[in-house]
């Protein structure tokens, strides 16, 4: 007979395996061969005192019976505390784990409104400041004011110069005119007095 078998064999014979049916049936055994006996008083005063020893026995294992049932019941309300304890912290690590989600959200949220912040500044920053940007458009306004009233000024002239060229070929065709008179007068004075000396020479 293996180990298992024996383990077997104690726990069909002794119940929950703390004796009290093979001492409750030694202790009736014993009761009937009491009840029944004839033997002088020492021998039924031993088997008594085995009776009373038998039944302080069955006395101990039921109060250790009774304490491991009060032990395996405070054992079972301490497990459920525990259980709903872990149920409650289960539920407020939930709770907790979506607040630092929404908290999460928002820190990206702040961050990348701060990084749109930041370049938005340098932008800003990299552009030339409102009265920079007047003092410099005012200064525009001038230099092209003057460079309006240099061209007007130099159509003027043109035009002058212009209407003085004209006048000057004008000039100059009267010129050529008289001088191709003149040439003319000279011309026939010349022949004049060609013509006078021939014939004074004939």
């Amino acid at each position: 007979m293996n180990d298992e078998d024996v383990i077997r064999r104690r726990l069909l014979i002794d119940g929950d395996g703390t004796g009290d049916d093979r001492r409750l049936n030694a202790l009736l055994k014993m009761f009937v061969k009491w009840a029944g006996s004839e033997e002088p008083e020492p021998e039924w005063r031993t088997v008594q005192d085995r009776m009373l020893a038998t039944l302080a026995q069955c006395d101990t294992a039921q109060a250790k019976a009774r304490l491991a049932s009060a032990t395996s019941a405070e054992e079972l309300k301490n497990y459920e505390d525990c259980s709903q304890k872990i149920q409650h912290d289960i539920l407020s690590a939930q709770k907790n784990i979506e607040k630092t989600k929404e908290e999460l959200k928002k820190a990206r949220t702040i961050r990348k409104n701060r990084i749109e912040y930041d370049l938005l500044a340098k932008v800003i920053s990299d552009q030339p400041d409102r009265q920079k940007t007047c003092s410099e458009l005012e200064q525009l306004k001038q230099d092209l004011s003057a460079l309006q009233t240099t061209r007007e000024d130099l159509e003027k002239k043109l035009d002058l110069r212009r209407k003085q060229f004209r006048v000057m070929l004008g000039s100059i065709n009267q010129l050529e005119a008289l001088l191709d008179e003149s040439d003319a007068e000279i011309m026939d004075v010349s022949l004049d007095d060609v013509e006078t000396e021939s014939s004074s020479t004939s």
